[in-house]
């Protein structure tokens, strides 16, 4: 599936309308999860939000699907990209994905 790329005016508006959408799952809770099963998963919408006057107000928030039909949301500071973690993993799937659709 085609990821689509939303803008909403915050990064609570992205969730509530994902939410709609049927993501309800909090990823960030089940971190480990998207970690050692990444493969399970597949990127279906991110959403990049940037503050206009504090770098402390951005973050992507990812849409992701597990092979089970689960849908939920996965958020992340810029920070977070760096770190040995789920952010890093989400971040290196959408790289990927982008360079299959080429």
């Amino acid at each position: 599936m085609d990821r689509q790329m939303y803008h909403y005016a915050t990064v609570s508006k992205a969730l509530q309308e994902l939410n709609d959408k049927g993501y309800t799952t909090d990823f960030n809770l089940e971190e480990e999860r998207i970690k050692t099963n990444f493969e399970d998963f597949e990127i279906e919408h991110i959403y990049r939000y940037e503050g206009e006057s504090d770098p402390g107000d951005e973050a992507t928030v990812y849409g992701i699907k597990e092979k089970s039909g689960e849908k939920g949301v996965f958020v992340v500071s810029p920070g977070a990209f760096s770190e040995d973690g789920a952010a890093k993993v989400l971040l290196d799937m959408s790289i990927k994905g982008r360079a299959e659709q080429q």
